[in-house]
């Protein structure tokens, strides 16, 4: 069980709270989007999940527990023993989340090596096991890459790949899909919904896009300028919202003409 309590974030430089008041609670197993435009809180939010917050900048209240663990008001030390092992993130430009000058293979057997007493030779039997998760061909060579060797949409499955080695509880994913075209973005959707099904792992799904969280999450969350304005099961907010800004968004999602 994932639980946000009355998140709040305030930029020292703004008068206005970047997140204000968000509850949100994730179960086992389930996938919840996050959607809003620009500027709704999203991001931040999701900065507050993996501990990225500039603390310096910003006062944050109120809670983050994965599995009964709190990671908001926890020190960066305390803080790093949950990261990665209960929780797994995928940001939005996998070339900007690696080390160009890594290996794949070291990359994703990082967690491992922070977070257990594995061998070489087991970290590199995991690593390789969760590359071939993510439907990469030859997992063994990309292993062995670097990542200017591979394609957007096979970097992106690497670092799912890196987000899920530990098996975590949550996969925080902001934004996963939007780098990449229309029929990579197609597949990894398919191939996070295979990982929900088969590893049971819990998702936030962070997202712009109101057509892809339609396709892919359980339940939604709408924010608006730091506000949660509307959440609930997925098709019940898609068919039948309440509030006048999630009927902008939906009503916004381009539609194919039909033929005839």
């Amino acid at each position: 069980m994932i639980l946000i309590s009355d998140l709040t974030v305030q930029f020292h430089d703004s008068d206005r709270r970047a997140v204000d008041g968000l509850n949100l609670t994730i179960g086992k197993g389930e996938i919840v989007g996050l959607v809003g435009e620009s500027g709704s809180g999203k991001s931040v939010t999701a900065m507050s999940i993996a501990g990225l917050l500039p603390r310096r900048r910003c006062t944050a209240t109120g809670s983050i527990a994965i599995g009964g663990e709190e990671l908001l008001q926890t020190n960066r030390e305390q803080l790093r023993t949950v990261l990665g092992r209960d929780l797994g993130v995928v940001f939005q430009s996998p070339t900007s989340a690696v080390n160009p000058l890594f290996k794949i293979g070291k990359q994703v057997e990082e967690v491992l090596v922070i977070h257990t007493k594995l061998t070489a030779k087991a970290r590199k039997a995991k690593a390789l096991e969760a590359l071939a998760a993510v439907d990469l061909p030859d997992p063994e060579r990309v292993y062995n890459s670097y990542p200017h060797e591979l394609s957007g949409g096979m970097l992106q499955r690497a670092m799912i790949a890196a987000a899920i080695v530990s098996n975590p509880k949550l996969l925080l994913l902001d934004e996963p899909t939007t780098a990449l075209d229309v029929t990579i973005q197609a597949q990894i959707l398919q191939l996070l919904k295979r990982l929900n099904q088969e590893r049971g792992i819990s998702m936030l799904f962070i997202s712009h896009n109101l057509a892809v969280v339609n396709k892919l999450c359980h339940c939604v969350a709408v924010m608006q300028r730091g506000h949660v304005v509307e959440q609930g099961d997925t098709e019940q907010v898609f068919h039948n919202p309440t509030h006048p800004y999630t009927k902008a968004l939906i009503d916004a999602i381009p539609r194919r003409k039909q033929e005839g």
